[in-house]
């Protein structure tokens, strides 16, 4: 692929307009994504900022607390004047460890509790966290279905599933994104990246910026310092001329982190720059 230099915007479904450079909310918790953060105001300083700096998606999962980075949402910013996406079918134990918990009874008890947490009457965008090995994957899909049937969701999403399982959920209901680990220097799911380029679908990368692994590549670097740039703010944007279905989440509870990370969509890369840094997958 090519840089496409597109709109800053997407719309999900063909309806919904989102700015392509989102907010992840995972890091307003406490450590490990357990519990809350030792001061929630200024977690909540840091959502409202980046409504104020023009961002309307916000990506969030029930389970991100559990239930803490909802709830602080739904206290720091109008929820209804934004989307927000969050998440059901994995679970977080006090261990830190992530449980799949996907069955239909679940998901549908799920989703009351994230509308309450949210404050809203339905949820903009409501992801399948990841498959339940102990559920059949139809069987997830067909309650997200039946729950934007019956009014509680506008929108489906996906995470953390192959081309096959997409293409399987396809079958059952109109998708309108899928979030798959994905950035300069992991793009494992390139054939996911590709599906939704044909289908239309936003795919939004988690771990855009490769969790801080990406400050020791000569690279990245070299093109920073000519932008006068980050090397996040680099790699967020390359994942935004690298397709124009890409909806990039950086999370944060750094508001000079998130004011960094807005101006990447700024940035753009010349034809050598882009290309240099697509050869560094792997």
């Amino acid at each position: 692929m090519a840089p496409t230099n597109d709109s800053s915007t997407f719309d999900l479904d063909g309806e919904l307009t989102v700015t392509r450079l989102g907010f992840g909310a995972m890091r307003l918790c406490g450590e490990e994504i357990i519990g809350p953060p030792e001061d929630e105001q200024d977690a909540k300083d840091v959502v409202q900022e980046a409504v104020d700096l023009g961002i309307d998606f916000i990506d969030t999962a029930d389970s991100y607390g559990p239930g803490v980075s909802e709830r602080l949402l739904r206290e720091a910013i109008d929820t209804d004047e934004v989307t927000i996406a969050t998440k059901a079918g994995l679970l977080r134990n006090s261990d830190g460890e992530w449980l799949s918990h996907a069955d239909p009874d679940h998901i549908r008890n799920q989703v009351l509790v994230s509308r309450d947490r949210l404050g809203v009457d339905s949820i903009d965008l409501y992801q399948l966290h990841s498959p339940d090995p102990d559920t059949p994957f139809e069987d997830s899909i067909t309650a997200f279905a039946e729950l934007k049937d019956e009014g509680f969701i506008d929108h489906i999403g996906l995470s953390n599933v192959s081309v096959d399982q997409l293409e399987t959920a396809r079958d059952h209901v109109e998708i309108a994104t899928v979030q798959n680990e994905y950035n300069v220097l992991n793009r494992d799911h390139e054939d996911v990246l590709q599906a939704c380029e044909e289908y239309g679908i936003g795919f939004i990368p988690y771990f855009p910026i490769a969790a801080g692994s990406i400050s020791d590549i000569d690279a990245i670097q070299e093109v920073a310092d000519a932008h006068e740039a980050t090397v996040s703010q680099i790699a967020l944007a390359w994942l935004l001329e690298h397709s124009d279905v890409t909806l990039p989440i950086p999370g944060t509870a750094s508001l000079e982190h998130l004011k960094e990370n807005v101006a990447a969509s700024s940035i753009s890369l010349s034809n050598e720059e882009y290309s240099r840094l697509a050869a560094l997958d792997g």
